[in-house]
This record gives structure tokens, sequence and C-alpha cells, in this order.
């Protein structure tokens, strides 16, 4: 093989562009360019390795194009394949190939250089992770759990334990035993009576917030634990949690209700077990409530699928684990793991749940597995007396009507015991002395005006009858409420040609309920309405459905018609038919409840409702009827 010339080296090593030996024209500019490429890439010495093994060196200088070109073709391709003597017809062809080529070494050298760097960066980063891995184990080795940054911030938390304020006045006012709860005295017996048995049950307490549910069933498990005939032992838990906190998680990584399982990827800083790749289950509340009481606050709110999994658990009274990392023949599974793996954890719990929600609105199989204690709405008398308890634990005088006052603004009685604290403060502050503290009407005004309550009790009712005005009765959740109808008729300016309207945000029942008063009005008074221009209002534009207010928009229409008073101090609920019947409907406790706030005297209730009707209550008259004309009756004054 030939030696290179000192020439045609100079020429191999030079920086300058090949155009200078080239000729001229697009090609030699084309052919030279590749040149410079090439020589980028491969380098000198390659070059210069490549010409001698391939028995180029007298064609790269060459004043021929074809003879530069095969040469280049020959160091690219690395190959003789490429036969001597180009044709005109031949170069391009042959340039196409050797761009392609020089396309995918250029390629290949920019993926091989992104990869050196990540490369050289990961072996960088696995270095640094490796010191510190060794310096830890250093450390451990050499020193205890503790140093200087720990050792302060333990001081810390011991300097906090030291400070301690009074309890919060919400645990001053909490019932300390069952008849301390007000105004419940039915749903406590229900309760009490299916908790402190031989065979307990799931229970669903139905009722507003701020009642007493949560207090009462820690206390009836309190109550239990002294029967000697019930299953819960005096060690029995009464684990609380609220329904609106719990999610489900699909990955199951994390159940704090039912439980779930920690695979050794997800141990985090414990790494025990992970180590030796063993899973490691971890026990929820309702293993946490075996023997005693699990009570989900608000459980309406929770997740559907969890609910579901939790009626499992129910039904077997034990929580099953499991895990694709678990190996039950690894002699290395502690025997706590391998027990709750192969046998599960215990769950035998009684399930007290808690809603302010209709019984309609709750998951019928949860329904199906629990009794149901339904705690009603609390009364002013109620409040009131919820307030002077209150005021005894703190030792406190109340001005005659600051009960009142305060029964005026909320029907909790958590929240009555938030506006006694507000007084108690305001007083204190205004008083500014220790010992006996008085509470007047002055101090509640002020809390009022501060905290911008509104009264819930707003008295509707009046010693006063009017025409074309009826007070009938609705209901929103647990909590009753007095609506206002009114209605005007006129003769229409041409008969048979009248007008029938009621307020555009009436639900589609309620305008069913006005067609079937015109049916009966003609029926009953034999007034044709289509004579009249008829317009039926609820004021406050209040959004009104079902049927319950059938009964008082016939009584205000044919008020209106007829020109008769209606007595104001009374209230009306019931569906009525198109033959004049009085209708049974629903919430008819809690429409009395909303009747007696607003100063009503008298209540009208469908006769077939009156069973519903709670004992004991007082201070309202009740009237059950069956057909209108008893209504209008009591209703027209003479």
């Amino acid at each position: 093989m030939k030696s290179l010339t000192e020439q045609q080296a100079a020429a191999i090593n030079t920086e300058d562009s090949y155009e200078q030996i080239s000729g001229s024209g697009e090609v030699n500019r084309q052919v030279s360019a590749l040149y410079d490429i090439v020589n980028h890439l491969m380098g000198k010495d390659r070059i210069s390795e490549r010409l001698m093994k391939l028995e180029v060196q007298d064609f790269i200088q060459s004043e021929k194009i074809e003879d530069r070109i095969l040469a280049l073709h020959r160091i690219v391709f690395n190959s003789k394949e490429q036969a001597q003597g180009l044709q005109p017809e031949e170069i391009d062809p042959a340039l196409k190939a050797i761009e392609s080529q020089v396309a995918d070494m250029l390629a290949r050298r920019a993926v091989e250089s992104r990869l050196e760097k990540e490369m050289a960066e990961k072996i960088e980063e696995k270095q640094l992770q490796y010191m510190e891995e060794m310096k830890l184990q250093l450390l451990k080795k050499n020193a205890g759990p503790e140093n200087g940054y720990t050792l302060k911030k333990y001081a810390h938390l011991e300097k906090l334990e030291t400070k301690k304020l009074s309890k919060s006045a919400m645990e001053l006012f909490r019932p300390q035993k069952l008849e301390d709860i007000v105004g419940q005295e039915e749903a406590i017996q229900s309760l009490v009576s299916k908790i402190a048995s031989p065979f307990p049950q799931h229970i669903l307490i139905y009722g507003p917030p701020g009642v007493g549910k949560t207090t009462a069933a820690r206390l009836a498990l309190e109550f239990a634990k002294k029967m000697k005939y019930t299953p819960f032992e005096q060690d029995a838990r009464f684990v609380e949690v609220d329904g609106t906190t719990l999610r489900w998680d699909p990955r199951e990584i994390t159940n704090p209700l039912l439980g779930s399982v920690h695979d050794p990827i997800y141990q985090g800083s414990k790494r025990d077990l992970a180590e030796t790749g063993i899973p490691e289950p971890k026990l929820g509340l309702v293993t946490e409530a075996h023997g005693g009481i699990l009570f989900i606050d608000e459980i309406g709110e929770l997740d559907d699928f969890l609910q579901n999994k939790l009626l499992k658990v129910l039904e077997d009274k034990r929580v099953e684990f499991d895990s694709a990392y678990y190996d039950p023949d690894n002699p290395a599974v502690p025997l706590y793991v391998k027990k709750l793996f192969d046998e599960g954890a215990p769950a035998d719990f009684i399930l007290i749940g808690a809603t302010t929600r209709q019984p309609q609105e709750i998951n019928p199989a949860l329904r199906s597995r629990c009794a149901e204690v339904f705690f009603e709405p609390l009364s002013n008398e109620d409040i009131q007396n919820i307030v002077e308890q209150g005021a005894r634990r703190l030792s406190v005088e109340l001005e005659n009507g600051v009960s009142e006052m305060i029964s005026q603004y909320t029907i909790e009685g958590r929240k009555a015991m938030n506006i006694l604290s507000d007084a108690y403060s305001m007083a204190l502050y205004e008083q500014s002395k220790e010992g006996e503290i008085h509470i007047t009407k002055k101090h509640m005004d002020s809390v009022v005006r501060m905290s911008r309550l509104i009264s819930y009790s707003q008295k509707k009712a009046s010693e006063q009858p009017e025409i074309g005005k009826i007070f009938g009765l609705g209901v929103n959740g647990f909590l009753g409420s007095v609506i206002e109808l009114e209605c005007n008729a006129f003769k229409a300016v041409e008969k048979g040609k009248g007008s029938l309207r009621l307020n555009d945000t009436a639900g589609s029942m309620t305008k069913d309920s006005l067609f079937n008063a015109a049916s009966l009005i003609r029926k009953t008074t034999g007034e044709i309405l289509h004579d009249y221009d008829i317009h039926v209002n609820v004021i406050g534009g209040g959004k009104i459905d079902g049927p319950s207010a059938g009964a008082a928009i016939v009584m205000t229409m044919i008020s209106a018609i007829q020109q008769k008073k209606v007595r104001q101090d009374a209230a009306i609920t019931g569906e009525i038919s198109i033959q004049g019947k009085i209708k049974p409907i629903g919430g008819v406790n809690e429409k009395i409840f909303g009747a007696k706030q607003s100063g009503m005297k008298t209540v009208i209730i469908p006769k077939e409702n009156a069973k519903d009707v709670k004992a004991g209550i007082s201070g309202i008259e009740i009237i059950p009827v069956e057909t209108i004309e008893e209504v209008m009756e009591i209703l027209f004054c003479s």
C-alpha cells in the first residue's frame, strides 16, 4: 500500500475549504462541503487511515471531480465496492448516497453525545448518593439517634407541654349524662334501648345539626357498659370520625376507615420490612372500634364505594388484606403479618351513623342493616332550657329575657352555647372583674349586632283576619316553615275569558294543585274561575313544590273570590283532591314546629296524619280534618 505524500497529508490536515483545490461549480462546492463535514466528524487520523486502506490517496488530489467523489464515497462507506471511473450520469446518485450516509453519521454522533452526557450525569448522581448513604451509615454506627438539632426540637416540645389554657366553653357545656340532653327524650330512649341490649343493633340517627346526636351516642355507650347483660366491656372504645373526611383511594395505598397494606415500595422511612420485601398491613378504624362503637358523623357524605366495602365488613365482622408482594412461604414474614394476611383483622363493632339528610337520601343497603332513630328540631323552650343550663355551668346570672333572645336566633343547641359564650365574654370585658358575672339584654344586643345574627323565629301570626291571604306550611330537611300565600281575584273584562296565574318559581306539583283547586272551587261554591282574573302569589318568591300546599291554595282563592276574611293566627297543610278531601302529607311534625315558631295558635293537618304527631306538643292547637268544608268552618271568620 502506498504512503501519503507530504502534499497529500497537508491537504488532508488543512482546515481550509477544499474548494480551493477542487475547481469551480455547484458540484465542486457540494463535494468540498461534504469533505469538510466528514473531516469534522471522523477526524484527521481516521481519514488518513482510510485513505491508505482503501487506496484512494491519489484520487483525493485529482483534478477530476469523479475521482474525488469516488474517494469520498469510499471514505464515508469504508468500502471498495464503488467501482473506479464514475460516469457523469452516476455523479448525482453517488452524491445523494454520500449525503444520506453523512446525515446518518451526524444523527448517530448527536445521539451518542447526548447519551454520553446523560450517562456522565447519572454516574455523578449515583456517586453522590452512594457517598451520602456511606456518610449516614457511618453516622448511625458512630452516634446515637440524637444530635443537637433533635435535642433542641425535643426541648421545645417539652416547653410547649408546660403551657395550658383553660378548657374550651364547648367542653364545659357538653352534657355529662343522658338526662342533660334537652328536647330529645323519645329519641334518646329509642337510641339507648337499641344499644343497651344483649343484641345491640347498628343505628342510623337522623336529625338537624346541633341537637346532640354525637353526644347522645357517646353517652349511650357509657350507659350500656354499666349494664351486665350487654356485650360491651369496660374498655369498649367509642371511635368517632367524620364521613366527609373519608375518601376512597382506588390505588388502595391508604384507607383509614378499613385499613390498607403498605407494600415495600410505599413503606417510607420505616424500612424494617421493606428491606426484605415484606408488605405490612395497617389496621383501620373498624378494627380500632372492635368490641365498641364506630361513630360516623355525616355518614350520608361517605363515598359510595367505601360504603359498600363497609357493608361487607359489617357482614363478615373481619377485614381482609391482600398484596401481590405477600409470599406465605417466606420464612422472614413475622407472625402478626402472616396472621393478618391469612385470617384478616377482627372488626366486630356496632356502627352508629349520624346524618342531616333525609332517610330516602341514604344508601338503601345501609338502611336495611340499621335501626333508625330520629332526633327532633329544638323548640324555643328547648333552646331556653339549654341556655339556662349553660349559664349555671358558667356560674353566671342571666337577666330576664336573655334566654328568650338567644332562642330567637338559633334552633341549634351548639349555636346557642356559642351565642351565650359571646355574651359572657362581652359581660366579662365590660365588668372587668372576676366573680359573679351578670349577662344583660344590652350584652345580647351587642352580640347580635356584631355577629350579624338573623332571627329564626319571625312572628308572622296576627289577630287581624284578612281577605285573600293564608298561611301554608313547608319543610326543608328537618326544619318546617310557614309559607305566606296571597290571592287577588277580579271579574274578567270578558266573561269566560279570565286568566289564572301562579309564581313561575313554583314546582309542577304545586301548579297541579292550582288546577285541582279550580275544579274543586266550582264544585264547592259554584264559581267558574274562567270568569275571573286570578293571581296567586307566594310572598317572598320562595320555590315550593309538592302537593301539600293544595288546601292552602284553595282557601286563599275562595277567600279572594267571595271576599271572605281568613284567620291569620292559623296555618294549614294538606294535599287537596278534586273531591274536596284533605289527603296526608309528609313532615307533619316539622311543619307543626315551624308553625309554632311563627307564633301560630292553630295548625290544621290531614286527619290521616294525626297518628304521626309527636306526643307532648304544647302551646299550639292541632286540628285534624278530612274535607275542605271543615277547613272553611275553621279558617273563615263569620
